[in-house]
């Protein structure tokens, strides 16, 4: 026998039986799974299986989307003809071998989607020829790897959804390379780092990917401004930059240099400034997120901002002008500085001495007043807002705390409903009762997080006093913006039977999602942990967007260090009350309060929004699904479908409960450690989203970086 059949011999023994102990690993042993790959036929002709005409050996190893559960074990490193990896959507655990640093002909590497660990394996050098690689939607740790920029033809970095930790500005390399003369910027073509926890601000090297269509950087804690450099990435057609802490004005070369921009997102950030109308000229921009940012002025109406459905503008309170569908206020106009009118120069002159003497007059009786005032003894009012309130004006705010005002009352606190002279929304304002043991504490504690939480999901507070009452007793209050569709208990739970409580499956996914943001940011988007203590639905408030927000930190403890506790700040939860049916079981024995006990009040949370019954209810059946998920939910979920003959929205209305279900109850798990964490719940979520059939556009507010 030739030598060189001898040696292609041996070559498929050794892919066959590398293919025979990664299946072994795949599939933890169950026979059920790969039935075709046994000895009746050739490995070539294996499910997921291509092979090269020349050597017959293993080219491309394919078989995604499948629910088998193993590892991916080292034997992988055999198949050295390799060229194709796919195994994403596999429920994949464990860590991914450094055997696939032996795969030097490896082009592609897609293990996204799984439950992956670990740290990226620094082998991956040696798959120098490689040009993706999709990693996103795993569990990985660690930082991301700098080598990744020596990698001269990479077209393709997913590494979205997962825990990489770093300065972002170690990065620079990927777009550092091009000044050493390398090619790797003109490969390129995708960079997808989102909710990870890099931080920094985005280094100007990345203005090197010249070729680079879309960056995604989403759901971070990347600040700063953005660099000027971004401006020669004129081949971009998505950026998405939402969820982040970036700052300064919107740059005008987004609408000068970019021009191929399709989809452009900057939610959720601090950018202030008026919309640059350069956007204008971005004649394929379709999609346009500016929500939640500090920005003012008039909204521009050519280009994308002509269509209401293409561009997102909400929390942003000081705009105005725009299309008509915007229902934004008119803005003002300042009058023109010429006046060739005589007429008019002596009505003005006259408006101005009459204005100076109008304003002389008010200065005189504010100087009586604040004389009077000063009859009252105060203390100095904490500066948590953009102004400071005395007790005289919350006194008056409330009709002298009427009862009327009183919108509920609590074991630390009542809460009334007003209006403040110089603040044109209604506020909300929670007079703590300090008879009560602790009550001084709570709002300590309270003031302290609250005024430093940024959120679109949190309540805004505006303000705190610290002051005297009439009476010369001690008085502490809290100032909050109103929510005027009132809490998710009232929602759920209508004792009036108004009806107002028939909320679809849409907007109580929207909620939950809300929720689930409010508590990743609570737990991992801010310098100290802090610890809710009481989630529960008359703690979860309702703008007039249906936006959830998350209030009550009556019982939040700030928890000094995201990823260890100390004995000193740790706080025993014997000392905390919480609400019965919402509280975690291990502080029930005096466990220490924890991030695990958030989501357990979140998980209970969601199993009351599915089931519209209270957690003092029983609800053990909701831990059999699928079995039976049509009649253990809330009935007014299943009214919009009842006419449906054909059962196809039935099944996949069903899918949606089920995973909804799976949520609550992998959140809710007795042990704190096997509970679902927070950032793997807003995954899950937004893939119920994505595959739900009947959304009412009007009703859902699309994260579109997700």
């Amino acid at each position: 026998m030739p030598m060189s059949t001898i040696a292609l011999s041996l070559n498929s023994k050794t892919d066959k039986l590398a293919l025979l102990a990664l299946k072994e690993k795949l599939t933890n042993g169950v026979s059920d799974y790969l039935p075709s790959w046994n000895e009746s036929l050739h490995f070539c002709e294996w499910e997921g299986i291509t092979c090269g005409r020349r050597h017959m050996r293993v080219s491309a190893l394919h078989l995604e989307n499948q629910t088998f559960g193993g590892t991916l074990g080292s034997s992988l490193g055999n198949l050295t003809f390799l060229r194709m990896l796919n195994l994403s959507n596999v429920n994949l655990h464990g860590e991914i071998p450094t055997q696939v640093g032996l795969l030097k002909g490896l082009r592609v590497l897609d293990l996204g989607n799984n439950n992956l660990q670990g740290e990226i394996p620094i082998e991956l050098t040696n798959c120098t020829n490689i040009k993706v690689i999709r990693l996103a939607l795993n569990k990985l740790i660690g930082r991301v790897p700098a080598y990744f920029g020596s990698m001269m033809q990479l077209t393709e970095l997913s590494l979205g959804h997962n825990n990489l930790v770093d300065s972002i500005g170690k990065l620079k390399n990927l777009g550092g390379m091009a000044l050493a003369g390398n090619k790797f910027t003109d490969a390129l073509l995708y960079l997808d780092l989102s909710n990870n926890f890099l931080t920094g601000p985005i280094p100007s090297e990345f203005g090197n990917l010249k070729q680079l269509s879309q960056l995604n950087l989403s759901l971070n804690k990347l600040s700063g401004e953005i660099p000027k450099d971004l401006a020669s990435c004129i081949a971009l057609t998505e950026l998405w930059l939402g969820g982040n802490f970036f700052h300064g004005a919107i740059p005008l070369f987004f609408g000068s240099s970019l021009r191929s921009l399709k989809k452009l997102n900057l939610s959720e950030n601090n950018f202030s400034g008026i919309i640059p109308s350069e956007l204008e000229n971005l004649t394929y921009l379709n999609s346009l997120d500016l929500s939640f940012n500090n920005l003012y002025g008039e909204v521009p109406k050519g280009g994308v901002f002509s269509n209401v459905s293409a561009i997102l503008l909400t929390g942003n309170k000081n705009l105005c002008g725009g299309i008509s569908p915007l229902k934004l206020p008119p803005c003002f106009k300042v009058p023109s500085k010429k006046h060739k009118n005589p007429f008019k120069r002596k009505l003005i002159i006259g408006s101005v001495v009459g204005g100076v003497l109008i304003s002389f007059a008010v200065l005189i009786i504010l100087y009586f007043l604040a004389r009077k005032s000063k009859r009252l003894p105060t203390l100095p009012s904490l500066k948590n807002g953009n102004f400071r309130v005395t007790y005289g004006e919350i006194h008056e705010a409330t009709n002298g705390f009427s009862s009327s005002n009183l919108v509920g009352t609590g074991s630390f606190a009542s809460v009334y409903k007003g209006s403040l002279l110089y603040f044109e929304r209604p506020i909300v304002v929670k007079v703590l009762n300090l008879q009560a043991r602790g009550a001084t504490k709570s709002f300590t504690a309270e003031c302290k997080a609250l005024g430093k939480m940024k959120h679109r999901n949190l309540v805004k507070i505006l303000t705190c006093c610290s002051s005297v009452d009439y009476k010369g007793d001690e008085f502490k209050a809290i100032v909050f913006e109103f929510m005027p569709k009132g809490s998710l208990e009232k929602l759920l739970h209508d004792n009036e039977e108004s009806g107002i409580h028939n909320l679809s499956l849409t907007q109580r996914v929207d909620i939950a999602l809300d929720v689930a943001h409010a508590l990743d940011y609570l737990h991992n988007g801010t310098e100290n942990v802090v610890v809710h203590c009481d989630v529960k639905p008359n703690n979860v408030l309702l703008d007039d967007d249906m936006v959830a927000h998350l209030g009550d930190f009556g019982l939040a403890r700030l928890i000094h260090g995201a990823t260890a506790y100390s004995s000193v700040d740790q706080v025993n939860s014997s000392t905390i009350k919480g609400t019965i049916g919402y509280v975690p079981p291990e502080y029930g024995a005096g466990g220490q309060v924890s991030p695990h006990g958030d989501i357990y009040s979140y998980g209970i949370l969601l199993l009351e929004m599915l089931t519209g019954k209270r957690p003092t209810n029983s609800m053990s059946s909701i831990r059999n699904v699928p079995d039976g998920i049509f009649e253990i939910v809330d009935s007014h979920l299943l009214l919009p479908f009842a006419e449906d003959e054909t059962g196809i929205v039935e099944n996949k209305i069903r899918n949606c409960l089920v995973m909804f279900a799976i949520i609550g109850v992998a959140c809710s798990e007795e042990f704190p450690s096997y509970r679902m964490p927070i950032k793997d719940v807003i995954a899950k979520l937004n893939e119920i989203k994505s595959m739900f059939p009947c959304e009412d556009p009007l009703l859902v507010f699309t994260r579109k970086y997700d």
